[in-house]
């Protein structure tokens, strides 16, 4: 919670915070490295999956904002290879990674803050009595994950939102270049919009970024827990990409009408061009199921779905990879 949850969702993204808890029982050693590494592995991973699926997750932001300007009725149907066809011929290969250096610059603070935070969430809210779960109470382990993962993705967001902003604004950018790079566009959006420019969408992306990955957290987690009484002899390793994914797939489903909205409020009065919703969150919602219908709050879901299998498969081996190699190092 891209996510990304860019949040994303972001989208999104923030699907892909489903690391530490696949750690098998018998190394306990990997799961005692200390902060810093903890934060390098977490947002080095976030940044390495991030950039293997950019593809991905520019055709969806592109898919997530089409009704802005445009007239529903007249809309083609979202198509990936149209779409990735166009961006070929029109903006060259290296336009799939559009934004791709903000993303980086976003995801591993994000992703840093994002795992870290979760750890301490956690250790805190066992200490509150009925949370602690002693007497191997499920309920309470699984508020524990759910509370914990919407925490750790709001407080994570709070802190890199400006650069999710600017993310999103890079990427939509199609022919016409309205900002030449990341400072280019901070500048730009506070003299043209204000400081708090910076911060157009942060509602809806506080409102989705917790339900996104407390989801995500607390589905993998079932998830795992029931795979292993089922069958405990399976590859560990098997067992959290399978789960990671669902859990994944399932977040971004409940989430998406949250993210598509709020790409759309990050990108209002962008490049000078007319506001489009001035009702706020709940108004922007109205005005899409107006004119586009219920579809309309899932355009560009399926590229999001395509992108978690393999995002959720990059983070974890690059997570658990650098936590093991980490461990070993100076810094544990």
């Amino acid at each position: 919670m891209e996510a990304r949850v860019g949040v994303d969702g972001g989208s999104a993204t923030r699907k892909l915070l489903h690391h530490h808890h696949s750690r098998p029982p018998q190394q306990p050693q990997i799961s005692q490295i200390g902060t810093v590494p903890q934060l390098l592995a977490g947002g080095i991973a976030g940044a390495f999956s991030k950039t293997c699926t950019a593809p991905l997750a520019r055709l969806t932001i592109l898919f997530q904002v089409q009704g802005m300007h445009s007239d529903a009725a007249v809309m083609s149907k979202p198509c990936i290879w149209r779409e990735a066809l166009r961006i070929m011929n029109e903006e060259g290969f290296r336009a799939f990674w559009k934004g791709n250096l903000v993303t980086i610059a976003h995801r591993l603070p994000y992703s840093s803050v994002n795992f870290y935070a979760y750890e301490q969430y956690k250790t805190f809210l066992k200490t509150i009595p009925g949370l602690d779960g002693y007497g191997g109470n499920a309920t309470a382990d699984a508020a524990v994950h759910f509370v914990g993962g919407g925490l750790a993705g709001i407080t994570s967001a709070s802190v890199t939102y400006p650069l999710d902003l600017v993310r999103t604004r890079l990427a939509a950018q199609r022919s016409a270049i309205y900002y030449q790079g990341i400072r280019h566009a901070l500048r730009t959006i506070c003299k043209d919009e204000g400081f708090l420019g910076l911060y157009k969408g942060m509602g809806a992306t506080l409102l989705g970024v917790g339900p996104s990955i407390a989801i995500s957290f607390s589905v993998y987690e079932s998830l795992r827990s029931h795979w292993h009484s089922q069958r405990p002899d399976d590859s560990s390793v098997l067992v959290s990409l399978a789960c990671g994914s669902l859990s994944g797939i399932a977040s971004s489903t409940a989430t998406f009408p949250l993210d598509l909205v709020r790409r759309r409020m990050q990108l209002e009065g962008a490049g000078g061009r007319a506001r489009v919703y001035n009702t706020g969150l709940f108004g922007t919602f109205r005005h899409i199921l107006r004119s586009e219908g219920f579809r309309g709050l899932y355009r560009g879901i399926m590229p999001e779905y395509y992108k978690v299998v393999p995002s959720v498969g990059i983070v974890f081996m690059t997570y658990e990879t650098l936590k093991k190699l980490l461990s070993n190092g100076s810094f544990s």
